[in-house]
């Protein structure tokens, strides 16, 4: 059933859009190329015949022109870039045949598109990634400075790397040529002043989980190992409604389903297939293995089951014997590590899913 009589395709750029729209009625193709001005792209799709519906790439350009169309009352359908339909044997590409094939897989109802999330939820989704990322820049500027002694024979003969005393440690090294001890001094300051900022957006996260509309979730997904306040905000942000997803198909959406290719009589499935959230699905991983351990709720676990409701504190301790059980099966079968907590970590995102969608 025809829904829109135009159908408008974007193709968009940091400076240029270029527009394709097709009319149904008459089959006319109307082209136009602008600036980046939302303003006159929502003119254009106004002057054409009604009703409209528009859709471009999910990309760096961001979710501001689909929530202007979507306020002038205009459906706008963002497309998930790795569902689009390509034409085969295609040897040309220009932005105005990609508008022109938006405008046609909207036409048929083919665009598959990604949820838009709202300002709040997309600003805590860039405070998580920048934490992310500076969580990178710690690991990239310790190993820095880690090698850079190791490369003149002094190696930290303590217990444990990056603690008070290896810092204490750091701080005791000093280096007869000049050169040396400069590097030395700017690697150490990297690591500072990187740890710093990492502290700081720490503490920004964690008051945001308990004071935004997200702690209620954030609190029940502490029901289960492995979900501190800062992986299970992560979570709550990056999943955003988890009502469109059933227990079996958000595995799925973080990419932890084996990838398959089958014909006929055959079945090969192979590794996972890593499409969809790749910062949800990391999150997921390294909290799968801490089932791997024996399962004994200790002080910390014990206050997160305090500040939730009595319904998810008990379906975490059943997600939590249940996720060891198959680590303690997975070790029987001699399955590899890696392998095993992958999987773990799938029927992880499983009990997650319950618990985001409980009731308060």
């Amino acid at each position: 059933m025809r829904i829109q009589r135009t159908s408008v395709g974007l193709d968009v750029h940091a400076r240029s859009v270029v527009g394709c729209a097709i009319d149904e009625d008459t089959g006319e193709v109307i082209r136009h190329r602008f600036g980046y001005d939302p303003a006159a792209v929502l003119e254009w799709v106004r002057s054409l015949p009604q009703p409209a519906a528009v859709t471009y790439e999910a990309g760096p350009t961001g979710f501001a022109l689909a929530r202007l169309f979507t306020a002038a009352g205009i459906e706008c359908l963002v497309a998930a870039p790795s569902k689009l339909q390509r034409p085969v044997g295609e040897r040309v590409k220009t932005d105005a045949r990609d508008a022109m094939h938006l405008a046609r897989l909207l036409r048929l109802g083919e665009i598959v598109a990604v949820a838009v999330p709202t300002i709040e939820q997309e600003t805590a989704r860039d405070l998580v990634r920048a934490r992310e990322d500076n969580r990178g820049e710690l690991m990239a500027a310790r190993h820095r400075l880690s090698k850079l002694l190791l490369r003149h024979g002094i190696i930290y003969d303590g217990k444990q790397a990056w603690t008070g005393a290896h810092d204490a440690w750091l701080r005791r090294q000093r280096f007869d040529h000049p050169g040396l001890q400069a590097a030395f001094d700017a690697d150490y300051e990297a690591v500072q002043q990187v740890r710093a900022r990492k502290d700081r957006l720490d503490a920004i996260i964690e008051q945001m989980a308990a004071t935004s509309n997200y702690a209620p979730v954030v609190r029940r997904l502490g029901c289960l190992r492995g979900i501190s306040t800062l992986t299970g905000f992560g979570l709550a942000v990056e999943i955003g409604n988890w009502e469109r997803f059933t227990g079996s198909s958000i595995g799925a959406f973080v990419g932890l389903v084996p990838s398959e290719h089958s014909s006929g009589q055959s079945r090969s499935q192979g590794s996972i297939t890593k499409t969809g959230n790749t910062h949800a699905r990391r999150l997921l991983v390294e909290a799968a293995w801490h089932h791997r351990k024996p399962y004994r709720p200790g002080a910390v676990m014990q206050a997160r089951w305090a500040a939730a409701p009595s319904l998810a504190v008990s379906r975490g301790d059943d997600g939590n014997r249940r996720l060891h059980q198959k680590w303690q099966h997975f070790t029987a079968r001699k399955k590899r590590p890696t392998i095993a907590n992958v999987a773990i970590a799938r029927e992880l995102a499983g009990w997650c899913w319950s618990l985001a969608v409980m009731p308060d």
